[in-house]
């Protein structure tokens, strides 16, 4: 992108803003690295490198050893990909799909399938940079989501049994993963009929689409009674990764009326309906506006502009995305290049005076924080595997975990207005404060308080690297300077520069044998940055 767009003459600020939205946290390589070649020319490399099951192929060595999975090992793996995977952009863009295509190993029945969970993690990193309609239709056969919402074994209809089909995922399909409740303009805004909203779809248009979603179940070598209600008989040993297949014997043939569209009664072939349904749903107008004000929510800000919104929306309908000389996107609608692009690349997304506004950022989620922190201070392994568990506990720990959201409805859903608050009377929302309260505000501070010192994972497994912070806590402006570099990209308020500046220099430095005191000073001004208001809204 370097001399053929706007973005020329990088700063080492505006870099590492983009890349606290564009992945899972900057460091001072990557910094340099981007400055130099540019956003268009790292986001060529990132759009081309190749997806890897690598989720998937830590669980499948952790089960050849003869032990029994755990929530824990998909935690594992997440962290390992989020602090050291080269395809950051992937791996961040996997993570806020897996929060709108939600499905949790909180469901104890998804739970007794981990490696089906690290599969789906896989799938969605494998998905991002294709187009929406190929994403939607690999969420929708996934087994894990199948289970989730319970699709997977949905029978037709039977009258004489009082049996009608299971309607969960044709409802939050449409509500959560496409369309929402109602038409939206492209700029976002709510379509009004005399002063009204007009709602999307109704009971009849779920009822329809149910329908569709019958006859899915296992993936295998047949398609026998058995396998589709997953008797032990037949069971394929790879069916938590397969995607589902359709057993006609089980699909609905009566007609399906759905958001105007009719499959007349008689059909047979669940595959053929089920395109049908999603060509439906990914043509929607709804989709553009809906998808991109929640990936510009997840990566950039939570209360984006209708003007924001509507160039995102145009890159997603039209599949391209173009910055001076510099052009992504297959042309095909639906783009997800062109549109991850445009989210990214969008002018209020890299202006600086945005950064001044009020109304910009979002709040970081606990997750984010600690990966940030990870990849800043190239926190290593012992073991190799990141062995840091589940973290759900506010008390104790960050108060959430990577797939284990509480519902379908994520950690938090993305109309979240925290009530009696300044935000509310703005008329803004702010999506990860739903999360927030006064019990895990202290447990996160607390509990890096202890990654500072001691590490953290089984047996301190993950040790951070502090050595330049070090080196720099002689002279506290310095320190500042390069922690607000990693952690706050130059946005750091005088206030707050002034009281870490402070804190630090009430750490004495010996005239010798200085270490202790370094590494206390350094610890202790990267925890007062992480926990201050200039850190935790990401501007």
């Amino acid at each position: 992108m370097a001399g053929t767009t706007a973005y020329t003459n990088l700063k080492p600020r505006d870099v590492s803003r983009f890349l606290a939205q564009a992945t899972f946290g900057p460091n001072s390589a990557e910094i340099t690295r981007v400055q130099r070649i540019g956003y268009g020319a790292w986001l060529d490399e990132q759009f081309g490198l190749t997806p890897q099951p690598n989720h998937q192929q830590y669980l499948d060595a952790v089960r050849a050893t003869g032990a029994s999975l755990s929530d824990s090992h998909v935690a594992h793996t997440f962290w390992k990909q989020a602090t050291t995977g080269n395809d950051q952009l992937r791996q961040r863009l996997a993570f806020a799909l897996s929060q709108i295509f939600v499905v949790s190993l909180q469901d104890s029945t998804v739970a007794q399938h981990r490696r089906g969970v690290a599969a789906y993690l896989d799938m969605l990193g494998r998905e991002a940079f294709g187009t929406y309609r190929t994403l939607l239709e690999s969420v929708t056969r996934h087994p894990m989501m199948g289970i989730y919402l319970s699709h997977l074994a949905n029978q037709k209809e039977d009258p004489t049994r009082n049996r009608v089909p299971d309607q969960n995922f044709a409802r939050e399909i449409m509500q959560l993963m496409s369309i929402g409740l109602y038409e939206l303009q492209p700029d976002g805004a709510q379509r009004l009929v005399n002063g009204q909203p007009v709602e999307t779809y109704t009971n009849d248009d779920i009822v329809g689409l149910s329908r569709v979603f019958t006859g899915f179940s296992w993936g295998g070598p047949d398609k026998v009674n058995g396998r589709f209600f997953g008797w032990s008989d037949y069971r394929d040993p790879n069916r938590d990764i397969l995607p589902m297949q359709s057993y006609p014997q089980y699909h609905s043939i009566s007609a399906k009326e759905f958001l105007g569209t009719v499959i007349p009664a008689g059909s047979t072939n669940a595959d053929a309906d089920l395109a049908v349904a999603l060509d439906r749903l990914a043509a929607h107008p709804n989709v553009g506006p809906f998808l991109g004000r929640q990936l510009i929510q997840r990566l950039v800000t939570s209360n984006p502009s209708p003007a924001y919104i509507s160039r995102v929306t145009a890159a997603f309908n039209t599949g391209r995305y173009t910055s001076g000389t510099w052009t992504t996107g297959s042309g095909a609608r639906g783009d997800l290049r062109a549109t991850i692009a445009a989210v990214l690349l969008d002018r209020e997304a890299r202006a600086i005076p945005s950064i001044n506004n009020p109304n910009f950022g979002r709040v970081r989620e606990p997750i984010l924080r600690l990966a940030n922190w990870m990849r800043a201070f190239t926190a290593t392994s012992v073991s190799g595997n990141y062995l840091l568990g589940t973290t759900d506990d506010p008390a104790t720990s960050l108060g959430q975990s990577p797939m284990r959201s509480p519902s379908v409805f994520n950690f938090y859903r993305p109309g979240y207005v925290p009530p009696n608050t300044g935000i509310a009377a703005a008329g803004l929302v702010a999506p990860e404060m739903q999360i927030l309260t006064e019990t895990s505000v202290i447990g996160y501070s607390n509990f890096m308080r202890t990654a500072m010192s001691n590490g953290i994972g089984t047996s301190r497994d993950i040790q951070p690297d502090f050595t330049t912070a070090m080196s720099l806590a002689s002279k506290p402006d310095s320190l500042v300077n390069h922690l607000d570099l990693l952690l706050t990209f130059g946005t750091m308020s005088s206030a707050t520069r002034t009281l870490i500046r402070d804190a630090v220099s009430t750490i004495s430095l010996p005239a010798t044998n200085q270490t202790t005191a370094r590494r206390n000073r350094a610890m202790l001004a990267t925890l007062c940055v992480m926990s201050s208001p200039d850190y935790l809204v990401q501007k």
